[in-house]
């Protein structure tokens, strides 16, 4: 009988209640709210060290070399335009043409540029 007793007047115990709850949720609500904004960032700063990769011209010309009793011919190779360099990016994207999701989930078919809706391969119907 003693240990019910001691049992019943235990205060160290931990109480789950209400306030604890809401306290959870709004932790745990800012934690998401938080890596999204963590995620757009890192992808961002990604974004612009490719752009800055993609810039970089690695076109090269050299000229032949005619010698007393040889001769070496020149060479060359121009660097082309890559995917979506040159072109503006659009409104809610970043460099490269990488675009967020809006704030209501997926990239739509006007966000990416393609035409073609997200999820639902080459065909375009929207479900």
């Amino acid at each position: 009988m003693s240990l019910i007793k001691r049992l019943w007047n235990d205060e160290a115990g931990f109480v789950v209640s209400a306030e604890l709850i809401l306290i959870a949720t709004i932790a745990v609500l800012g934690l998401i709210v938080a890596l999204d904004t963590v995620r757009n960032a890192i992808t961002s700063e990604l974004s612009d060290v490719a752009g800055a990769i993609q810039d970089v011209n690695q076109s090269y010309t050299w000229s032949g070399v005619v010698g007393h009793s040889a001769t070496v011919a020149g060479s060359s190779y121009a660097d082309d335009t890559d995917f979506c360099d040159g072109e503006e990016d659009p409104e809610n994207a970043d460099d490269n043409c990488i675009a967020h999701p809006s704030a209501g989930g997926a990239i739509t078919a006007e966000e990416d540029g393609t035409g073609v809706a997200a999820g639902n391969g080459a065909t375009g119907n929207t479900p």
